[in-house]
């Protein structure tokens, strides 16, 4: 049997990639790649020369199985995307799906992913979140709003630049407008920038200045409800103490 690899790419920076992902892109005897001209280009940088296949969301239901036929036959294959670590709003689950079905080692070297340092440098909680990805542009976009208003946990969302002043007036008006968030683009690029206050502040500010590049929105989670159990007690240590 071979081993599957998912290796994460840069998604600003190419000096972003990790020595073991280089040593096993060079090693591998066929490197999947959501589009082989973006990889291509991060292979040419690494003085990388391997075949290379095209494996996206278009493709991978008809592809997977002659690729779990070639690791089965011993090869090593690396699956890369464009940008950031295989799986997270990218190609990725449907393969790695097949080969652990078909008992297949399949390894994710830690790396690159987009969430992360946006999270991070948001300035908002960062120990309990989650990750909501892109929204449903029309079907069950209001319904997924409006179950997200009982979330208390940090949501992290994907958006484009097109997008991100409908989204981010959609939040204002499911939250309101004070509710905190924190804008991302272009992490690990040269115009990297955070922008980040309340929802008022931060749709003005992408109003003056239309967004570029990709975005990571960092959403802060609702404030706890306090059950009625709590308040009770709360409105009875009042009492005593007067």
């Amino acid at each position: 049997m071979g081993t599957l690899y998912l290796v994460p790419t840069p998604v600003g920076n190419l000096e972003d990639m990790t020595f073991r992902a280089v040593r096993l892109l060079k090693e591998a005897d066929v490197i999947l790649a959501e589009d082989t001209r973006t990889s291509g280009i991060l292979l040419k940088h690494y003085d990388i020369h391997k075949p290379l296949l095209a494996h996206h969301k278009f493709n991978e239901h008809g592809t997977s199985a002659s690729i779990v036929e070639r690791l089965k036959a011993g090869q090593t294959i690396c699956l890369v995307t464009d940008a950031g670590t295989p799986g997270i709003s990218d190609p990725g689950f449907f393969l790695v799906r097949e080969a652990v079905a078909a008992g297949i080692e399949v390894q994710t070297l830690p790396g690159a992913t987009a969430f992360v340092p946006a999270l991070v440098s948001s300035g908002l909680p960062c120990d309990k979140f989650c990750f909501e990805g892109f929204l449903p542009q029309k079907k069950g976009r209001q319904t997924r709003l409006e179950q997200l208003s009982r979330e208390e946990r940090t949501m992290i969302f994907y958006e484009s630049p097109y997008r991100l002043l409908k989204t981010l007036q959609q939040f204002a008006e499911f939250y309101g407008e004070n509710r905190q968030v924190s804008v991302c683009r272009e992490i690990s690029k040269i115009h990297e920038e955070s922008v980040r206050g309340s929802l008022a502040e931060v749709i003005a500010h992408f109003t003056a200045t239309p967004p570029k590049g990709e975005i990571v929105i960092i959403l802060a989670g609702a404030e706890p409800v306090k059950s009625k159990h709590n308040k009770d007690r709360h409105k009875n240590t009042e009492t005593t103490n007067d």
